[in-house]
């Protein structure tokens, strides 16, 4: 089994316990290898740094005792952040209406890389569609590499939580933890 799906398949469970959900897991480095966690609150409030404090005692205890990566690691758990990478379903519907980059695995419509309007998925949900200059482009779930958010003003107003006449930016948070 692949290791980032070993300790996607781990940390899911504790992190929905704890009222999160796994965005992305990425494993890094040969040495020392660097284990990075992204999540989202349930509840889709802003993550805070207590927030990834708990996520990451609670997950380095889990990985102490089923101990998938047997050399010393670095665990960083972190918010997706403003212009987040999109890797669940969800994450296309709720950011439709926002430019985003998109890498296809494969070559669709003379390329693999694609920047613009994000308009959601198809009717079954098994392909996403972006305006990309003037054309709707359909892009087969199974064929994405990897996909973001563009960071504009429109997302920057999106994201904008406003409180008691005060503004406050919702902004990438990580805490980092050497594992030994």
């Amino acid at each position: 089994m692949d290791l980032v799906v070993k300790l996607s398949t781990l940390i899911t469970p504790v992190l929905d316990g704890l009222g999160y959900e796994l965005v992305r897991v990425q494993v890094q480095g040969d040495r020392r290898r660097v284990v990075q966690i992204m999540a989202d609150r349930a509840d889709g409030k802003g993550m805070t740094v207590e927030d990834c404090a708990r996520i990451s005692r609670q997950v380095s205890a889990v990985m102490d005792v089923d101990d998938p990566i047997s050399d010393p690691y670095t665990l960083e758990v972190s918010s997706p952040g403003i212009d987040r990478p999109l890797t669940r379903r969800k994450d296309f519907i709720t950011w439709a209406g926002h430019e985003i980059k998109l890498e296809a695995r494969e070559i669709i419509a003379n390329r693999k890389r694609f920047t613009g309007l994000l308009l959601g998925l198809d009717e079954t949900e098994t392909a996403v569609l972006l305006k990309v200059e003037g054309e709707t482009v359909e892009i087969p779930w199974g064929l994405i590499a990897k996909a973001k958010l563009v960071l504009t003003d429109a997302l920057i107003k999106a994201v904008t939580v406003v409180q008691d006449n005060d503004t406050e930016i919702i902004e990438e948070t990580t805490l980092s933890e050497e594992q030994d």
